[in-house]
C-alpha cells in the first residue's frame, strides 16, 4: 500500500494478503456465560490467570479470533462474566462451524503465543453450545502436547456453560419498514440574545442571500428527517419571546399561531412560520427548555406501542435558564418513546449542553438516572466551512445531528420487548 504520488520501491516490500467471507444474513445475537474447573496451574507462586479466547473456523480452514473473556487473577476455577456477540461474528450463521480455544495471560493460548500460557482447548460448534445448558454438557480442555507426552494424561481441566440466550437484532429500517412513525417537532430560541433580526449581527438575521444559523440548521436536519414522517405535519413552537396580542412571555408558543394545531406543513411551512414569527412577536428571554420537552413528553406518553416515536429539534443561542427543571423533564422523558435533538448557534459555549447530551455521563434529577440516552447536541459552528461550500456543511451537520436517534429508537423498543411488525409483501 503506497500514499498518493509515492515513487514504487524498487525492492519488494512484501504482501497484504486479503482474505474474504461472504457474510450471511443471520441477525441473531447470544448472551452466555462460562465456567471452568481445575485448570492446570501455570503460574510458580500461584495459580492461573485464566481467560477463553473463541476462535471462528473459516471457509478456507484457517481460524480468527471473534471474543476475548476478561481475564480471571489467580484461579483454578474461573467465572467469567457473561458476555453477548453477534452469531454472525461467532460463526457466520453456520451452526455447525467449529471453533474455540482457551488459555491464560502468562504465555501463550492457542499456539503458544508470546506472552500467554497455553492452558488447552476444546471444539464445539453453535449448535452444540445452544443445547449444551439443558443437556448439561461439560467440555474436556485437552492439551495436545501433553497429550503426546503423558500416557495417563487425561486433560487440563473442564470448561461448563452457565447460560446460553438467543435473541434477534432489529435494526432501525426493520421498524420503519413495520409501520414505526417518526413525529418530528422543532423549538426555535427567540431570547433576547441573539440580537434583533433587522441586524446582520443577530443569529436570526436572514440577508437576501443566505438564511439565518437557525433556517439552515432546521433545513439541514428537517429535510432529511421528514422523509421519514408520513404526513409530514410539523408541531413548531418558539420560546422566549413576548408574544401578542398581550405581550406575555411564552416558552412555547406556536410558530404559526394556532394554539389548536400548531403543525406546519413540510420544512417550508415551519421556515415560512419562523419568518413570520420573528415579525410579530418580541424577542425576550428566559431560555427555558422544560416546557416544550414536557410538551411533546405528554403527547409520547400517549402511545408507547412502538408505532409511534417522536424527535424534537431544539435550536438555541445559549445558557439555559431552567437548567434543574430541564433534567427532569429530560429524565422522566428518557422512559417514553422519544429523541432531543439540540443545535447549537452562535459563539456562546455550551458546557450545559455537553451535560444533558450524557454521552460522558448519565443524566440524573434529584437521585434519578436518565434510563436511556435521548439527547444529542451539536455546535453549529463547527459545521461552519470557511471554504463556502455550504451543502456539504449542512449534509455533515444533518449526518452528526442524527446519527444517534436510530440506536436511541433502538435502545426504546429493546428496553419494552418492542418487536417491529412484519411489513406487508409487495
Amino acid at each position: 500500500l503506497l500514499p498518493l504520488n509515492c515513487p514504487p520501491c524498487p525492492q519488494r516490500c512484501g504482501t497484504i494478503l486479503l482474505l474474504a467471507e461472504e457474510l450471511s444474513n443471520c441477525r441473531d445475537i447470544v448472551t452466555m456465560q462460562l465456567c471452568a474447573n481445575k485448570l492446570d496451574k501455570k503460574d510458580f507462586f500461584g495459580k492461573s490467570d485464566p481467560f477463553l479466547v473463541f476462535y471462528r473456523s473459516n471457509e478456507d480452514g484457517t481460524f480468527t479470533i471473534c471474543h476475548k473473556t476478561e481475564v480471571v487473577k489467580n484461579t483454578l476455577n474461573p467465572v467469567w462474566q457473561p458476555f453477548t456477540i453477534p452469531v454472525r461474528a461467532l460463526c457466520n450463521g453456520d451452526y455447525d462451524r467449529y471453533r474455540n480455544g482457551d488459555g491464560d495471560r502468562d504465555r501463550g493460548s492457542h499456539g503458544a503465543r508470546a506472552g500467554h500460557d497455553f492452558i488447552g482447548e476444546f471444539a464445539t460448534s453453535y449448535r452444540e453450545l445452544s443445547r449444551a445448558q439443558s443437556q448439561f454438557t461439560v467440555y474436556e480442555v485437552l492439551n495436545p502436547r501433553k497429550k503426546c507426552k503423558k500416557k495417563k494424561y487425561v486433560n487440563s481441566g473442564t470448561v461448563t456453560l452457565l447460560s446460553f440466550s438467543v435473541e434477534s437484532e432489529f435494526t432501525f429500517v426493520d421498524y420503519i419498514r413495520g409501520g414505526t412513525q417518526l413525529n418530528f417537532t422543532v423549538a426555535i430560541d427567540f431570547t433576547a440574545s441573539n440580537g434583533l433580526p433587522s441586524q446582520p449581527t443577530s443569529l436570526h438575521y436572514a440577508s437576501p442571500y443566505q438564511l439565518s444559523a437557525y433556517a439552515l440548521a432546521l433545513k439541514a436536519v428537517g429535510e432529511i428527517i421528514q422523509d421519514y414522517d408520513s404526513d409530514k405535519l410539523f408541531p413548531a413552537y418558539g420560546f422566549g419571546a413576548k408574544v401578542p396580542p398581550d405581550g406575555k412571555i411564552s416558552h412555547q408558543f406556536p410558530l404559526n399561531n394556532n394554539v389548536e394545531n400548531p403543525s406546519c406543513a413540510g420544512i417550508e411551512g415551519v421556515l415560512e412560520s419562523y419568518l413570520q414569527s420573528l415579525r410579530t412577536v418580541q424577542l425576550y428571554g428566559p431560555t427555558n427548555f422544560a416546557p416544550v420537552i414536557n410538551q411533546v413528553a405528554g403527547t409520547a406518553a400517549q402511545v408507547t406501542d412502538g408505532s409511534q416515536y417522536h424527535v424534537l429539534l431544539i435550536i438555541t443561542d445559549g445558557v439555559i435558564s431552567d437548567m434543574l427543571q430541564t433534567k427532569e423533564a429530560i429524565v422522566t422523558a428518557s422512559s417514553l418513546p422519544m429523541s432531543i435533538i439540540i443545535v447549537g448557534v452562535g459563539p456562546a459555549e455550551f458546557e450545559a449542553m455537553e451535560e444533558l447530551d450524557g454521552d460522558e455521563v448519565r443524566l440524573s434529577s434529584r437521585g434519578r438516572y436518565a434510563e436511556r440516552d435521548i439527547v444529542q447536541f451539536v455546535p453549529f459552528r463547527d459545521y461552519v466551512d470557511d471554504s463556502g461550500n455550504q451543502v456539504l456543511s449542512m449534509a455533515r451537520l444533518a449526518k452528526d445531528v442524527l446519527a444517534e436517534i436510530p440506536e436511541q429508537l433502538l435502545s426504546y423498543m429493546k428496553t419494552r420487548d418492542i418487536k417491529p411488525h412484519q411489513a406487508d409483501p409487495e
